[in-house]
């Protein structure tokens, strides 16, 4: 039988305008396109586990707002456990302010709210609550407070649990808290963050974080080229496929998180899963919108087995 996702981070409501480009400091860029979606890496990464038929609980805080309400009824609708969700009634939920430009590039500044004052002892009551065991996986990110992911991270390992450690943002990420880890899944910039720069290459950087934490898999998204796995045995390249039109590069990491999540709750080994959130991910960038490019199971399916109907 398939384990569990239950996912511990943020959740947003991103507030988008698509533009000719990205505004430099000081400039106005005009005749912009407004659109709100709903985001949050966690929150994303809840509903692209939850798309793949894996059974996902989220563990968050939202503000008992109207934003909030709303935020609420998105996860809900995907399926989502929200016993883990709490309402702080002294704070407004997390917005985030994304800019996109034709190329699907994108800047975003984000006002954490209630996520930033998600507590310990909230994810202590969540987990009570959830429960987690072995065969489940745990899926934490970082856009909280840094005692907050280290409670889930550590609650989570003694439970028997697997653990997937999104270290973004990397501030305040000690080797304490990443040993709490199974698979650490930076980007190539937090990579580098994570090591206090100087390791431009992927390769050579994981290989560095290992000889520090050496329990770890690392898996470093690459973005148009794919990801690349780095364990203490060696290195696994895993391109991503390639002619798709990139559309919005929002929620692209969230998407492979969530899908590596859901793959290994699934029994899957490491590396399939890896390939799969691979190719979850390339294709949720042909769409616009951070949580509706998100492919189903079928969706993915279907592009895994050669198809490019998927992605149009």
């Amino acid at each position: 039988m398939s384990g569990r996702v239950i996912v511990v981070g943020s959740v947003n409501v991103d507030l988008v305008v698509v533009v000719d480009h990205l505004p430099e400091a000081g400039e106005t860029v005009a005749g912009g396109r407004f659109s709100q979606h709903h985001g949050g890496k966690g929150g994303n990464q809840a509903v692209a586990a939850a798309r793949q038929g894996v059974p996902t609980a989220f563990v968050g805080a939202i503000g008992a707002d109207t934003l909030g309400g709303q935020a609420r009824a998105a996860l809900d609708a995907d399926g989502i456990d929200l016993r883990g969700l709490v309402t702080l009634e002294d704070q407004a939920t997390g917005v985030a302010l994304i800019t996109v430009d034709a190329q699907g590039e994108n800047t975003i500044a984000v006002a954490g709210g209630a996520n930033r004052s998600l507590r310990p002892e909230d994810v202590d009551r969540a987990f009570a609550t959830l429960a987690p065991g072995v065969g489940d996986v745990v899926l934490v990110g970082h856009e909280i407070r840094t005692e907050a992911t280290e409670a889930a991270l550590r609650l989570a390992r003694a439970a028997g649990s697997t653990t997937i450690l999104n270290p973004a943002p990397v501030d305040d990420l000690t080797a304490g808290v990443l040993a709490l880890a199974d698979v650490l899944t930076p980007n190539r910039g937090e990579l580098n963050d994570l090591l206090d720069g100087g390791h431009p290459a992927a390769g050579p950087a994981a290989a560095s974080l290992l000889a520090l934490v050496p329990d770890l898999a690392v898996l470093v998204s690459l973005g148009a080229d794919g990801a690349l796995l780095v364990r203490s045995s060696g290195s696994l390249p895993i391109p991503a496929p390639q002619g798709l039109a990139v559309v919005d590069t929002v929620g692209a990491g969230d998407t492979l998180n969530g899908v590596l999540a859901a793959g290994l709750a699934a029994g899957l080994p490491l590396v399939d899963a890896a390939h799969r959130a691979v190719v979850a991910a390339s294709l949720a960038v042909t769409r616009a919108g951070a949580r509706e490019g998100i492919p189903t199971a079928a969706e993915l399916d279907a592009m895994l087995n050669g198809g490019r109907e998927a992605a149009r």
